[in-house]
């Protein structure tokens, strides 16, 4: 190719692109009430920089080709930065590594940018091979934590290429730029870790951490729910002890395994969270989202349990490199009552749907709690349309 042609195939790539960055979103016509989905995600591969995946020098690269490939960008912690929106994207290279990378938008639901580099997250060991899902929290002690999945090769099974360590590392920071790397979460009952979140406030003068004790890395069926747990120091974070907040049931939607999304909101009827439940379904493991409220003064206590899932995944949501799946570990509750929803589909792209905590905690606090079998779920159905067909 020569020098001009590469320059006027790099200027279409460039042009292609800024106009995927600028294509706005726009609500989808029909919703349930609860929550609105939009017609777009708002980050996909193609949304990464242009300048991460190709070197634009013609000299070495005379066929303009993708140099670093991006495959996917899914399970982001979000938070209000500057009065924007700020996601901490899970990019994910071709070579199945995954990386921290800031993506900004003034709106929240288009016009996602990346920041011009990703995070440069400090190793806690040289064993560490994969980080990935971080949940962002403002903690009242004024820094702001970053808690994600640290993974590792299992080495006590040498010959299985396949077995993982999962631990749940801890970072802060003062401007999502700089890291401090703190030690990985210590429980006392667990290897695995993941799916941890931080409560963002002190409780008894303590850290207190949800968590998802498993005794395998990936298998379903190997942990009780989201457990509970208090320290002292942050920064050699140890739990002695678990309670399990919230439980695996069978024949329901976290039947397999379930764990936290993000950090929980506070409202005045108490804390508010968004959690996955995942099954096994002939073809493979389902997730999908729900909700429930924790007391305001015990936040390790579930006070209401909406039955059912919150949000499963729908349409071209289904499809991608792990299919059937949403997973949130991102959202933001504004000044004004709006919630802002992040999920991944089918770990490949993010998605956006908004809401407001009003609107919320109806669902929560006035949706019937699962009836546990067949024949309480139809009556329940009964009574709402007694109710109905009454007026």
């Amino acid at each position: 190719m020569t020098k001009k042609s590469f320059q006027q195939k790099l200027k279409q790539l460039q042009q292609q692109h800024e106009k995927l960055l600028k294509r706005p979103n726009r609500q989808q016509q029909q919703g349930n009430g609860i929550f609105d989905r939009y017609e777009f995600p708002v980050l996909t591969a193609e949304h990464s920089p242009l300048f991460w995946r190709y070197d634009f020098n013609h000299a070495d690269n005379p066929h303009l080709l993708t140099r670093l490939g991006i495959n996917c960008v899914f399970n982001v912690g979000a938070m209000e930065w500057n009065g924007n929106i700020v996601l901490m994207t899970r990019t994910e290279g071709w070579d199945r590594k995954s990386f921290f990378a800031v993506a900004e938008s003034r709106n929240g639901v288009d016009g996602f940018r990346y920041w011009d580099y990703p995070v440069q997250m400090p190793d806690y060991e040289p064993q560490e091979t994969n980080l990935y899902d971080m949940r962002l929290v403002r903690h009242e002690d004024g820094w702001i934590y970053g808690l994600f999945c640290a993974e590792r090769h299992d080495d006590s099974k040498p010959g299985d290429l396949s077995a993982a360590i999962a631990r749940c590392g801890i970072a802060r920071t003062r401007d999502l730029v700089k890291w401090q790397r703190l030690d990985d979460l210590k429980t006392a009952g667990s290897l695995h870790q993941r799916n941890c979140v931080l409560h963002p406030e002190f409780v008894n003068g303590k850290y207190a951490f949800y968590t998802r004790p498993m005794a395998d890395f990936a298998a379903t069926g190997t942990g009780d729910g989201i457990g509970w747990g208090l320290c002292d120091d942050i920064e050699h974070a140890i739990v002695d002890r678990e309670q399990i907040v919230d439980r695996r049931y069978y024949h329901t939607l976290k039947e397999g395994k379930n764990g936290l999304g993000p950090a929980p909101i506070k409202t005045n009827k108490g804390w508010l969270h968004l959690a996955h439940g995942v099954r096994n379904t002939a073809a493979g493991m389902r997730y999908v989202l729900y909700m429930f409220l924790c007391d305001l003064k015990n936040p390790a206590k579930v006070i209401k349990s909406p039955g059912g899932y919150f949000m499963a995944p729908e349409g071209g949501e289904r499809v991608g490199d792990v299919s059937n799946v949403v997973f949130s570990n991102g959202w933001v509750a504004r000044a004004n009552g709006d919630v802002l929803i992040y999920y991944g589909s089918s770990d490949t792209r993010t998605h956006v749907a908004t809401s407001t905590v009003d609107k919320l905690l109806d669902y929560v606090l006035n949706t019937p709690e699962d009836g546990m079998r067949s024949r309480i779920c139809v009556e329940q159905r009964c009574r709402l349309i007694r109710k109905n067909l009454s007026h």
